[in-house]
């Protein structure tokens, strides 16, 4: 669990610099250049529809995890939107909820127990 933990950290870590660079020179105009890169249908494009579906997957997962409660469907929105970083986020402070329990950090506490 700990080399899961530092994992995390470095992703959360090295993907969150690497974002205020990108912000800093470029601004938060995100969007409009995402979904140009897929109208090209370029490599660029290619890449940003096989990440948009891992961040779909990702908020899936989340709401999933928290039965789609409403916390878990804000959850997966968060997810979907912000990412990685959010990610990490919650699975390191999830992985200290749950005692470095693996089954119960994937599946949820309600699953895990069934």
């Amino acid at each position: 669990m700990l080399a899961f933990r530092v994992l995390l950290v470095a992703i959360f870590v090295v993907v969150s610099a690497y974002t205020a660079v990108v912000v800093a020179n470029h601004g938060l105009g995100l969007l409009p250049v995402f979904f140009g890169d897929m109208a090209q249908m370029g490599w660029p494009g290619q890449f940003n529809l096989d990440f948009m579906g891992f961040l779909l997957l990702s908020g899936l997962w989340l709401a999933w995890r928290h039965q789609f409660s409403p916390v878990g469907l804000v959850l997966g929105v968060l997810g979907f939107f912000l990412g990685a970083p959010f990610l990490c986020l919650y699975l390191f402070f999830a992985s200290f909820a749950v005692d470095g329990d693996v089954r119960v950090l994937f599946l949820g506490p309600a699953r895990a127990s069934a």
